[in-house]
């Protein structure tokens, strides 16, 4: 295990109560490329398309810059926070500042739990691809049978986490050059796809404008089935904090992360609502089932409308596309797991917390993840009605945990208490910053309740209907944060601080420096006592 400096760290972490253990190498498109590809228009608009479709017909669409404008909120706010403290574990880190221990634990708990389910979901979009591409992919059966797709796409997503796993093991540079290269051939393939659909336009925008019968003997019409098909959306742009949970690893990181966040969610913005846009008016026939089910959707319209060698090519960077979204998924549930762990917050913390004193990388956490990620695939096989509970919840999670940094944030504000405009702060909202803050935490409400409610075509939409399933989303939940909370309170809180071989020397806090340093020095003292670490302003 590295041990920490022993003098003033220049890296600039001991600010933050740490030393720097991990490679700072990341430059800036390479930041850029983590938050856009946990975004990954190409996975995400692809992956979920047929269900978007499906409840609500092609005025689904509306749902994208529906959600863009609401996490664009939240992501002015994450820019803010991390032009201040671009630490791993970003969420977790941000509430530790900005409210109690058992809200920064449960933050960093919740979005820790959501990426390792997260992280299995989208390794299961290659199931959607892969067969389409070339039948020898479909390893189990012909596709015909009852657990075929199932089973064969827990296949698949086996062996792309195990990839990810390696490559993440191995090191961030390695982790960060495929990521770009793969971003930059994502980001490419979306320009092209975006023309190419465009030039095969055959209706106007005005079906964006008909309700086409969807919605009809719904209780709440046409609005009631929109707010279903919006999780489409909503299920898709998030996790552009990840540039900033990789910011230990990154140059320059106050200045980078916070751009990186915000070009991120606006790049993906505009090439999915594009890709969103074209996709459906240049449809050969919207009236085709194939375009709303789960073996067609997007990946079915681009094969109709482009076709042959053209058609199979735009389908193999969406493979890309959900490689790296792996990756990248995979990186920031590490960093998380690893941001927790050296404060003593997770069992096993000194051997999660362990840092490759060559390859610099959280090695073992990246084995964990990968380990905690392949494990609930398998329900897939047999009872793939809970693990699209799980995957749904998964996305619950990373909302709710999200509004236990922006709320506690809003609360300074009124209080008076938020630092305000900081020469040394890489990103100010200034003047904007508190109705901005509202507004997110108004938007991060909602969509909590909407993704969260227990409705029959999210969370019971196959066989066995049952109530528990139905109402799933709400028990799971509620016990993951009940007992995540019991957790703390109870076992935690008392051995948490920072382990001493990760902790920044205290000469680098002197005497006359700032109360917020003299508190991290305190929490780094306090591991080895065991006494929890006092709140830090």
């Amino acid at each position: 295990m590295m041990e920490p400096s022993k003098s003033i760290d220049s890296s600039g972490m001991d600010e933050f109560g740490y030393t720097q253990t991990l490679d700072r190498s990341i430059g800036k498109f390479a930041s850029f490329a983590a938050g856009v590809s946990y975004i990954s228009i190409l996975t995400g608009v692809f992956q979920l398309f047929y269900f978007g479709f499906s409840m609500a017909g092609p005025a689904y669409a509306w749902s994208w810059p529906i959600v863009f404008v609401g996490q664009l909120m939240v992501a002015l706010c994450f820019a803010e926070l991390a032009g201040r403290y671009p630490v791993a574990g970003s969420v977790y880190n941000w509430a530790k500042r900005l409210a109690s221990g058992t809200s920064a634990w449960l933050a960093g708990w919740l979005l820790l739990l959501s990426s390792i389910m997260a992280l299995g979901s989208v390794a299961l979009a290659l199931q959607l691809t892969l067969p389409q591409l070339w039948s020898g992919f479909q390893f189990v059966g012909d596709g015909t049978g009852p657990y075929d797709f199932a089973m064969n796409g827990v296949v698949l997503a086996t062996i792309m986490i195990t990839i990810s796993t390696l490559i993440n093991a191995f090191g961030v540079k390695l982790m960060t050059r495929i990521n770009s290269v793969g971003v930059f051939v994502e980001l490419v393939a979306a320009v092209l796809l975006i023309l190419a659909l465009g030039w095969h336009v055959v209706r106007g925008p005005e079906v964006f404008f008909d309700t086409a019968g969807y919605g009809e003997g719904h209780d709440l019409g046409f609005f009631g089935v929109f707010l279903i098909g919006a999780m489409a959306s909503g299920y898709v742009m998030y996790g552009f904090d990840t540039a900033s949970s990789l910011g230990e690893e990154t140059k320059d990181p106050k200045r980078t992360a916070p751009k990186a966040i915000l070009r991120a969610v606006t790049a993906s913005f505009l090439l999915g609502g594009l890709i969103l846009l074209f996709g459906i008016l240049a449809a050969p026939d919207l009236t085709d089932p194939k375009v709303g089910s789960v073996d067609g959707g997007l990946q079915y319209i681009v094969l109709s409308v482009l076709g042959g060698p053209f058609g199979k090519a735009f389908l193999v960077c969406i493979v890309v596309a959900v490689v790296v979204c792996t990756l990248s998924v995979h990186a920031a549930a590490i960093r998380m797991m690893f941001a927790m762990a050296r404060d003593n917050n997770l069992p096993f913390s000194r051997q999660l917390s362990k840092v490759d004193p060559v390859r610099r990388t959280p090695t073992v956490a990246a084995i964990v993840i990968g380990v905690l990620a392949i494990m609930p695939l398998l329900i897939n096989v047999m009872q793939p009605a809970i693990f699209t509970i799980l995957s749904s919840i998964s996305i619950v999670l990373i909302y709710l945990s999200y509004l236990l940094v922006t709320a506690p944030m809003l609360r300074n504000r009124l209080l008076g208490t938020w630092p305000g405009d900081d020469s040394d702060a890489g990103f100010s909202m200034g003047k904007w910053g508190l109705p901005v803050n509202i507004l997110a935490v108004l938007w991060g409400g909602a969509m909590t309740v909407n993704l969260v409610w227990p409705r029959p075509e999210i969370y019971n939409s196959v066989p066995p209907f049952e109530w528990y399933l139905q109402w799933g989303g709400v028990l799971f939940v509620a016990a993951v944060t009940a007992g995540g909370a019991l957790l703390y309170r109870l076992k935690i809180r008392h051995q948490t601080g920072v382990l001493p071989e990760h902790a920044a020397s205290v000469a680098a806090h002197p005497s006359s420096g700032s109360a917020q340093q003299a508190g991290f020095a305190q929490q780094a003292s306090s591991a080895e006592t065991g006494v929890e670490d006092a709140k830090v302003p």
